[in-house]
């Protein structure tokens, strides 16, 4: 048996590395079992890698960590066979398992921040697994992590290990992530939403050096997903699953092409959502000159925008060009250190505690990252309902019924109420912290990146939901995103910025219609295509044509 869980085992194209036989999972909430997982079969060769797709608590992350022998807490194995090279993980003892996961079995998880020790810096977390397997010495180790994030696209990558997971925007820590997955060249990687926090043009990269990898060294992977376009370039196969139970399985452009459910269908029609052209109103939040940072390290130069009232101003740029910055320091979660704000006519303190319980209520922020936003010991009820009593004051009876009605705004429902977020997958998560948000009744709600998580169907019902509440209560949206298709479907203005600085703005017709701005062009340019060629192709022409060249990220 050991001879398998060492490293080095032939790795032949083609030849069976997992197969999963009538797998059922079951979780645990109110107080008692219900089933996950229901029956799923799935085989993998080496060097092959499935797409996994499918809506929010589909039990597409539950199927990924059993391909490890794993459940979450709050869920069991109850029956199926997990045979991952003639290894039974479902019989397996813990050392035996324990042994494999990181090194022969890795895991990219959805949520970075949620994953890393905030205690130890990032270089440390990445070479731990290589160094405690034994297959390098330090120095090795070192060398081999500063050169996979070269290939991450990571800025600064011969330092940027020596900073700590907070130090980082969420897309760099994605990045960082997946780089500690590979470094000890495993047999298997499960992909959980590799490419959520990234933005277009680092997606391209990623991809590409995950492509790369996988090829070179004969690795199986799955790759679990709710962007079809993303699926389309990495798979050979996709698998679809709803509610716990498989609805089809194919070859990438058979699928594609001819998918036979009409379930896969909805998830292959493209979104139109047509938002009704408004006037310009009055000025609600004016940034001028605004300059920011953490300690010497400046972000954000002279930052000025206009928000008018009800209308929604999308905010765009690469991971890192200080989107997230901005919104902490709109929200005084960061003290600007230049500039000045105005908010409804009037001066806006730029620091928390300065700022009233009126002025707190006015703006909310939804935050990129749920599992760090969300109290893990609170039940939802709980959650949804503190700013209800915070802000208004709702009497115990009243609050029920109006957490109740919020939930049922966001598609969930009273089930829901009793539920600790570990419970919850991760598009649930994150449409709490929308209903969290909306119960203040804020005048201006900053969104940062709050579909990154949601498969495309959930998705649809969530922008709806915000444009209708737009329209009904006036609502103001600050939309920081890096999907270009949830700019063009929601956005009245766009904003343009890259290494904390905007490049450019205007109404969403003059930035996204061409002739566009190089930068603009290059973001747009980026956006992934229902084609299976698409990376390649772009990859190909940009190698002759010579990419723009910019600044390099920093």
């Amino acid at each position: 048996m050991a001879s398998k869980i060492e490293h080095g085992n032939p790795r032949q194209k083609g030849t069976p590395l997992l197969q999963i036989s009538g797998l059922e999972i079951e979780g645990y909430s109110d107080e008692k079992w219900h089933p996950i997982v229901k029956g799923v079969d799935l085989t993998l060769k080496r060097g092959e890698v499935l797409g996994l797709i499918g809506e929010s608590g589909a039990g597409k992350s539950s199927l990924g960590l059993a391909a490890m022998g794993y459940a979450k807490p709050g869920c069991r194995i109850t029956r199926g066979q997990i045979l991952f090279d003639g290894i039974n993980l479902t019989t397996a003892s813990k050392n035996l398992r324990r042994t494999l996961r990181g090194t022969r079995i890795a895991y990219v998880a959805q949520s970075a921040a949620a994953s890393f020790n905030p205690a130890q810096r990032l270089l440390d977390q990445t070479i731990e697994s290589t160094l405690t397997s034994g297959r390098n010495s330090r120095e090795q180790a070192v060398a081999e992590a500063i050169e996979l994030y070269r290939q991450m696209q990571l800025p600064n990558h011969g330092s940027i290990g020596f900073r700590y997971p907070h130090q980082v925007s969420g897309g760099q820590l994605q990045r960082a992530m997946t780089a500690m997955a590979m470094i000890c060249k495993p047999d298997l990687i499960i992909f959980d939403e590799p490419t959520t926090a990234l933005d277009v043009t680092t997606q391209v990269e990623v991809l590409a050096s995950i492509r790369k990898i996988i090829e070179e060294h004969n690795t199986a992977a799955i790759y679990i997903t709710h962007d079809l376009a993303v699926v389309s370039q990495m798979a050979d196969r996709i698998l679809v699953l709803r509610h716990g139970k498989e609805v089809e399985e194919a070859p990438t452009r058979e699928m594609l092409e001819s998918p036979k459910q009409e379930y896969t269908k909805t998830l292959w029609a493209v979104r139109e959502l047509h938002k009704p052209a408004l006037p310009r109103g009055d000025i609600l939040l004016k940034l001028d000159n605004i300059s920011a940072g953490y300690g010497r390290h400046q972000v954000l130069n002279d930052v000025s925008i206009s928000v008018p009232k009800g209308r929604t101003v999308s905010i765009v740029g690469e991971s890192g060009c200080g989107k997230s910055t901005l919104a902490r320091v709109i929200t005084g979660l960061l003290p600007a250190t230049g500039g000045k704000f105005m908010f409804d006519g009037q001066p806006l303190p730029t620091r928390l505690k300065d700022r009233s319980g009126e002025l707190l209520r006015r703006i909310q922020m939804v935050h990129q990252m749920p599992d760090t936003a969300l109290n893990p010991k609170q039940r939802i009820g709980d959650i949804i309902g503190r700013p209800l009593q915070f802000y208004h004051g709702v009497s115990a009876r009243e609050l029920e019924n109006r957490v109740v009605e919020l939930l049922e705004n966001i598609e969930l429902n009273s089930g829901y109420l009793d539920r600790l977020p570990s419970e919850l997958s991760g598009g649930q998560k994150q449409r709490i912290c929308i209903a969290r948000a909306l119960a203040a009744n804020p005048d201006l709600i900053i969104c940062d990146e709050i579909t990154s998580a949601l498969d495309q169907v959930v998705q649809e019902g969530i922008l709806r939901l915000l444009m209708r509440l737009q329209e009904n209560l006036g609502v103001t949206y600050i939309f920081i995103t890096h999907d270009i298709s949830t700019v063009q479907a929601i956005s009245d203005e766009v904003v343009v910025m890259r290494q904390g600085m905007v490049v450019e703005q205007g109404s969403k017709d003059e930035v996204l219609t061409p002739p566009y701005k190089p930068y603009t062009h290059l973001l747009l340019s980026s956006v992934p295509e229902m084609n299976p060629d698409w990376l390649k192709n772009l990859l190909a022409a940009r190698a002759f044509e010579g990419e723009l060249q910019f600044p390099p990220k920093g």
